[in-house]
């Protein structure tokens, strides 16, 4: 399995406070079956973005890893937690290698508990123009889109791919988000699963119990597609290729009148 969402770098944001959490936390998502991790760091006005603090972070942890012989246990990359901000945005239309996983285009994007941003089918557009495709990260633990998930169609429509957390899957951020991770998996919305894990204990780097869910549930092709093959094609930077046909996508959409009909109506 892949992990392409864990708050792993220690003393960055919320997620590992030191070395020793950031080394337990490796372990464990080892433990669990894990082989890859992007490291994942905040992007807000919060916290601050540094590639080079990152890079330093991560080689403190594979340093470590490499000490004590666990080193070829991991493969690890660099990416970030995008907060959609003005100065996030413009940063990352001209440096869009800065933001994206392992500088590759693909980058995760992060919505707000609460709410949808104005404008936001713009600038994914925005990103998309400058190379980037957008991951949208747990959309489903975001209060607005629970009551409303429709509102995701135009931007999955659009070329936006998604990313449910392995904890929702399995109840763990309530019963609402796991209302909608089932939905959209049931309906092909997810690309990705992933587990934005934050520490060992109440947002741990666990996917073994979410993958085994979609496979009784969707089938063993469903739970290798999410959870190792496209999460590896966006680690290496390769296309996705052929997806499962989403569900309800285009419903919506109104048919486009011919010229005769328009004809007809003169």
């Amino acid at each position: 399995m892949i992990d392409l969402h864990h708050h792993l770098l220690y003393g960055l944001d919320d997620g590992a406070r030191t070395l020793e959490d950031s080394l337990n936390m490796t372990r464990m998502a080892i433990e669990d079956g894990i082989t890859h991790i992007v490291c994942t760091p905040h992007a807000n006005h919060r916290y601050r973005f540094d590639p080079e603090i990152n890079n330093a972070r991560l080689n403190d942890i594979k340093q470590e890893l490499n000490r004590t012989g666990e080193g070829d246990k991991i493969t690890f990359g660099l990416g970030c937690d995008f907060h959609m901000t003005y100065d996030n945005i413009e940063d990352a239309k001209v440096n869009p290698a800065k933001y994206s996983i392992n500088g590759n285009g693909y980058l995760l994007v992060e919505l707000p508990d609460e709410g949808i941003p104005v404008g936001l089918t713009e600038t994914f557009y925005q990103l998309q123009i400058a190379g980037l495709t957008p991951i949208l990260t747990h959309p489903e633990r975001n209060a607005t889109l629970q009551r409303n998930p429709d509102r995701m169609k135009n931007w999955i429509r659009g070329g936006l791919l998604v990313q449910v957390t392995a904890g929702s899957v399995i109840g763990r951020f309530g019963r609402l988000a796991q209302a909608l991770a089932s939905r959209m998996l049931a309906d092909n919305w997810v690309h990705v699963i992933a587990t934005d894990a934050h520490n060992v204990s109440s947002r741990p780097p666990k996917m073994r119990q979410a993958t085994d869910a979609i496979e009784e549930m969707y089938g063993a092709e469903t739970a290798r597609r999410l959870c190792v093959e496209n999460p590896k094609r966006i680690f290496y930077g390769k296309p996705l290729g052929e997806q499962p046909e989403p569900i309800g996508i285009y419903g919506d959409l109104q048919p486009k009148k011919s010229w005769f009909d328009k004809l007809l109506r003169r």
